[in-house]
């Protein structure tokens, strides 16, 4: 964490920095410390309006005559010059979003810079299909772009969810207007200039911060939005699945979780227990993906948990610009109490707190939003805490029967989420029935929480729509158009 001025920033649009039509402006304030961290320009309906106006300008001049090739250099010129702010870029989403410094800086920034060079990469090689069908016709498909994508992102990992979106956008030859969270906006428009900067065209990529049911719902509800890209909670993305039917938008949600983090007898039990007492505790559980079910075989459970509690003691919570740190604070006050409420409901629903179920006292941070990693043991799987997303550092352990692996994929599938799993077993047979029968996007066996930008990443049932990263991401940022070419002398119609 750093200590720096009060900021004055402005939405960012064709191009332009500029205050919001209205003029009003929004606080944002640095969790680590709860003060007042920069005043930001909030967009409303108008703003997206002249955004939208924008991007679509973009899209039928320049940027849409512009070659495939010629978007790809730019994506990587664009993570160049990423490279190049690295250090100033992980200082805004630290202040900004409480990230701690060294992950924006070994994790979060390499993951931007890879994901423009990926779909860099890929911006040439998007192709369609032929497809035989009599010798008269010729009959191919072409991949075009969607057209002005509205991208919303949330405020727990500010650039990954901005470059995750942007960079196979603009790959397909999209143009982008990005709602950042009000939370957490800092970066989002420090991306904007980067991007201008790198020669991007104006209009090609807007950014205009504001609230959800302004900012965000004009988005959405834009006429002249082709598809809408959204990160955040599977509450708000029902919201927006049911605004985006009235323009029959294509629709990519990557929504909320709630992971199973199952350990069998015969896993590699120190490896297990480093991921569970880690998982659901990184960025203080403000990850879709943390592993807050932890479902642990009876036979192990006593051992298990003791030196989880005694792994979990020795979690350092405080600055998150200071190395050591190991959890930094929840983003707001708000957040925070929400957090609280369901460490308190555990308890009154019968699960008992282990280790942890309150806010610590961190030197010279008095004012941060900060709460002790916690971990709940007699957790029926019904409970309000292992049923529903916290999103703060709270794991519920749940015990299962070893013989019983039906009552455990029971218990497992039991929630409205299905974004990710983990297995941990050397019994490679076990795994992969396991895998088979979790209803997951995403299932890692001895292992948790990996991702890469050239693998595909999204959810089942509640937790979203479509994928993001890899290839398969390029099918949702493009429409695909079937050509049928009459080239022999088929006949048509009646004789």
């Amino acid at each position: 964490m750093t200590t720096e001025a009060i900021r004055e920033r402005q939405i960012f649009v064709g191009g332009l920095e500029k205050p919001s039509a209205s003029g009003k402006t929004l606080d944002v304030y640095n969790p680590a410390t709860g003060k007042l961290l920069a005043r930001v320009s909030a967009g409303d309906a108008e703003d997206i309006d002249i955004a939208v106006r924008a991007a679509r300008q973009a899209l039928e001049g320049p940027w849409g005559r512009m070659s495939p090739t010629e978007r790809g250099k730019l994506l990587y010129r664009i993570a160049e010059l990423i490279a190049s702010n690295a250090e100033h870029l992980a200082k805004l989403d630290c202040n900004d979003a409480g990230r701690l410094l060294t992950d924006v800086r070994h994790k979060d920034l390499p993951r931007c810079i890879n994901l423009f060079e990926f779909y860099g990469g890929l911006a040439d090689k998007i192709h369609g299909s032929t497809y035989p069908t009599v010798d008269e016709l010729l009959v191919f498909s072409l991949r075009e772009p969607c057209g002005v994508v509205g991208a919303i992102i949330p405020w727990n990992a500010p650039m990954p969810g901005a470059c995750g979106k942007i960079a196979p956008a603009l790959a397909c030859g999209n143009t982008v207007v990005l709602k950042p969270a009000e939370l957490a906006p800092l970066s989002s428009l420090a991306l904007g200039r980067i991007c201008h900067e790198a020669g991007l065209p104006d209009g090609v990529l807007n950014i205009v911060p504001g609230y959800g049911n302004t900012a965000g719902a004009a988005l959405v509800n834009h006429p002249d939005v082709d598809k809408i890209a959204f990160t955040g909670s599977t509450k708000t993305g029902r919201k927006i699945l049911e605004m985006s039917s009235a323009g029959v938008k294509s629709v990519t949600l990557e929504l909320g979780g709630k992971t199973p983090n199952i350990v069998f007898p015969d896993a590699d039990i120190e490896t297990s227990l480093r991921a569970a007492a880690f998982s659901p505790f990184y960025h203080a559980g403000q990850i879709c993906v943390a592993g807050t079910r932890l479902f642990v075989e009876r036979s192990i459970e006593d051992e298990f948990l003791e030196r989880l509690v005694e792994k979990t003691r020795h979690i350092t919570v405080g600055n998150p610009g200071v190395e050591n740190t190991m959890v930094g604070p929840i983003i707001s006050r708000v957040q925070l109490d929400k957090v609280l409420d369901y460490i308190n409901l555990g308890q009154e629903e019968g699960a008992q707190i282990l280790i942890g179920g309150s806010t610590p006292n961190v030197a010279g941070l008095k004012g941060g939003y900060y709460v002790n990693p916690t971990v709940f043991s007699a957790v029926d799987p019904s409970m309000t805490i292992a049923q529903e997303e916290i999103f703060g550092p709270v794991l519920s352990v749940i015990t299962f029967d070893e013989e019983d692996e039906d009552g455990l994929v029971a218990m497992a599938n039991g929630v409205e989420y299905g974004l990710a799993a983990a297995i941990w077993t050397k019994d490679i047979r076990r795994a992969t029935r396991m895998a088979k029968k979790i209803q997951a996007g995403t299932v890692w066996i001895n292992m948790l929480g990996v991702v890469h930008p050239a693998v595909p990443y999204g959810g089942f049932k509640h937790s979203g729509i479509g994928v993001e990263y890899g290839v398969e991401a390029i099918e949702t940022y493009t429409r695909l158009k079937t050509v049928w070419s009459n080239v022999g002398d088929l006949k048509i119609g009646w004789p």
